[in-house]
Order: C-alpha cells, then sequence, then structure tokens
C-alpha cells in the first residue's frame, strides 16, 4: 500500500460568489411572488386579525355571507381543529416589509 500526496479540496471563490449571486436571485425573486400574493389578498380579502378562527367558524356553521373571503392570524392548533371541523383554510407565508 502506497500513500499520495493529496491537497484539501480547495472552494473556488469565484463559483461560491456565483451561487451566492443565484441565492440572492431566488430569494429575491420568490419574495416579489410573496409580495404579489399579499397585495392581491389585502385587496380581494377583509382582514380580521386575531378573530380568524372565530370568524372561520362563524361563516361555516351559521352560513353568514360576507361580500369578500377573510384573511388573518391563527396558531397551527385552531387551524388543525378548523381542518377537522371540515373549515378549509390555507397557511400562507407573510413578509412584513416596509413597502407593504
Amino acid at each position: 500500500m502506497e500513500k499520495n500526496l493529496m491537497a484539501p479540496k480547495l472552494i473556488n471563490k469565484t463559483l461560491s460568489h456565483n451561487n451566492e449571486k443565484k441565492d440572492l436571485l431566488k430569494y429575491q425573486k420568490i419574495k416579489k411572488k410573496i409580495n404579489e400574493y399579499q397585495k392581491f389578498i389585502k385587496s380581494n380579502f377583509d382582514y380580521v386579525g386575531e378573530n380568524f378562527t372565530y370568524e372561520a367558524r362563524s361563516i361555516h356553521y351559521n352560513n353568514k355571507k360576507r361580500d369578500k373571503g377573510i384573511y388573518g392570524t391563527a396558531s397551527y392548533k385552531d387551524l388543525k381543529e378548523l381542518k377537522e371541523e371540515g373549515i378549509d383554510t390555507q397557511l400562507i407565508p407573510w413578509v412584513k416589509s416596509e413597502n407593504n
């Protein structure tokens, strides 16, 4: 058995820089898409804030009619309970920014 001299693998700085650029562009593209969704939601749905779970149940069980759908905040536990009750909800990523 013979041992050969080996050099450690060095990261090519230009390759690393290109990957960082790709990652940044990917991040910006995703953030832009999320902001587009947020803008659509804000203009087409009513914000109910922390009352989301109550409002969702009210609409579902009381056949309460609304001109627009609703959006707001709820815990994972609340969302799970709503799903078990047959109330359809969607979890949407929300990006807080100065522009929103």
